[in-house]
């Protein structure tokens, strides 16, 4: 447990490390290009650029918190951009380029189909609202452009749904302020319980959806068992 703690630490260290050095040299332009990166390449974790934005940026330099609706201005654009990148490659490039990346990034590419039966009916409703939910914002956009939604309309719904995010971020980190290390310490300190509801989540997930295969399994087992068995005698 120490040395996952100690490994996290010099994570963190690295990541923070790295964004203050860019908030130093560039500021809120800064924050605008890992937005974009960010959402082109879903790479990097938006909560920890725009939180420490909010502290770092804001909280730190006692600028007013009105600033933080201008700041998701900044932070929105750049997620704007970024997932229009994805778009249009998803667009341009259709369905054989979007199999090789789910292949490589081992993303199902079922759940990308029923997202696509989903955007055909809702339209850029449903970026708007993709947008702010975690795991499936930066990959709304795939969709979207498979199903060729006017660019238009998918840049106005990834923007505003992309400002809402951004802002809650962004304020969230100017409300934590110096809090910000207790909370990552909390974290930190809970890893191998969180870990563990992860596991069991994912465990009853699989038994929910192979359910139908379990008793074949079951069946399966028993024979080995038993032929082992006679083996030995």
């Amino acid at each position: 447990m120490l040395e996952v703690k100690n490994m996290l630490d010099k994570l963190e260290t690295m990541i923070l490390s790295s964004l203050q050095m860019i908030f130093d040299e560039f500021g809120w332009a800064g924050v605008f290009g890992l937005m974009i990166f960010e959402n082109a390449t879903g790479i990097t974790p938006s909560e920890i650029i725009l939180a420490f934005a909010g502290w770092m940026l804001i909280e730190r330099h006692d600028i007013a918190p009105t600033f933080i609706l201008l700041a998701g201005l900044y932070a929105g654009l750049g997620s704007a951009i970024g997932a229009s990148i994805t778009y249009w490659v998803a667009r341009i490039g259709g369905r054989p380029i979007i199999e090789k990346f789910t292949k490589v990034f081992r993303i199902d590419m079922n759940m990308i189909n029923k997202a696509e039966d989903q955007m055909h009916k809702w339209g850029s409703g449903l970026v708007l609202i993709g947008r702010v939910i975690p795991g499936v914002r930066t990959l709304i956009s795939i969709p979207a452009g498979l199903v060729r939604i006017p660019f238009p309309k998918f840049f106005i719904a990834t923007f505003i749904g992309a400002y809402i995010w951004c802002t809650l971020l962004i304020g969230a980190g100017y409300a934590l302020g110096h809090e910000w290390m207790l909370v990552s310490d909390f974290i930190k300190t809970h890893l191998p319980l969180v870990l563990s509801l992860g596991v069991l989540g994912i465990s009853a997930y699989l038994i929910y959806q192979y359910r139908a295969y379990l008793p074949s399994l079951a069946w399966i087992y028993t024979r080995t068992n038993k032929n082992r068995l006679d083996d030995r005698s």
